[in-house]
């Protein structure tokens, strides 16, 4: 919640009295969907599409803060600007930490443009829902550096306002929440839908880096190669993996191996500052 301190001076003959207004603007509070994704585990159908939008039509986007002016009227002092409380709450602006991106990487499959190019994915996302003062990162590993040593130290939240972890020690020991799929939520607040549980890591359980499952370092969409993936949320074959973050490879690093597999190329982003 974002408070805003007002000053306003009201001049008398002999002297000047400061009044102070404050905000009384509410901090919306999102709601988690609670639904069941009905996940399909590892043979998720390919041919399900998320829709048109990748990363690429975001990452190189900015977004418009519109913030409310004070148009300088008298407002009652017993009344509530309408305007002055929508400016608090516009966007997701409850401390928001951590998502799953709300759209995959499309026809580049695991050529993320590396880790800058997906930090800037992540980024640009967050901007979008009004949360781009932060500094996002993706939680990938590649050859010279490890996921866990790169999103910083918590805690984080989810766009619903639930801890996702308390710190990075907690984060690998137990997992998203303690393992529960419906706080893995994108950026707007939306479950991953099951067929696209399949998050880009590269990463072993302990958020170190998988040697030889990264696409070479997020640069490749080859059939050659591999990407090992976590899973968003808690498969309902109990022969899948339950792990966040390391559940299995890809079979090759172009969309349609990532989609056989039930993918699509989303990545876990966490705000490091």
């Amino acid at each position: 919640m974002r408070w805003t301190l007002k000053t306003a001076t009201i001049v008398l003959p002999l002297l000047t009295l400061p009044l102070a207004c404050g905000d009384d603007g509410t901090g919306s509070t999102g709601g988690s969907t609670g639904a069941s994704t009905g996940s399909t585990g590892d043979d998720a159908d390919p041919t399900t599409d998320s829709g048109p939008t990748t990363m690429d039509s975001v990452s190189g986007s900015s977004s418009t803060t519109n913030d409310s002016a004070d148009s300088g009227s008298t407002t009652d002092p017993g009344s509530t600007s309408s305007s002055s409380s929508s400016s608090t709450t516009e966007g997701i602006d409850m401390g928001l930490s951590f998502f799953v991106t709300s759209v995959g990487s499309g026809d580049a499959g695991g050529n993320l443009g590396g880790l800058e190019g997906a930090d800037a994915a992540c980024q640009a996302l967050a901007e979008a829902v009004g949360e781009g003062a932060r500094t996002w990162h993706a939680y990938l590993s590649t050859s010279t550096v490890d996921a866990r040593d790169r999103i910083g130290s918590g805690p984080w939240y989810n766009a619903a306002g639930e801890m996702i972890a308390a710190d990075v020690a907690s984060l690998h020991a137990d997992g998203l929440s303690n393992g529960d799929p419906q706080h893995a939520l994108d950026e707007n607040g939306q479950e991953v839908p099951g067929n696209e549980h399949d998050i880009l890591t590269g990463s072993q359980e302990d958020g170190t880096l998988l040697d030889g499952s990264t696409c070479d370092d997020w640069t490749s969409s080859s059939g050659g190669g591999q990407a090992r993936v976590g899973h968003s949320d808690i498969p309902m074959n109990p022969m899948f993996s339950p792990s966040w973050n390391s559940a299995h490879d890809t079979p090759g690093c172009g969309p349609g191996h990532l989609q056989q597999v039930g993918g699509a190329g989303r990545l876990y982003c966490f705000a490091i500052d």
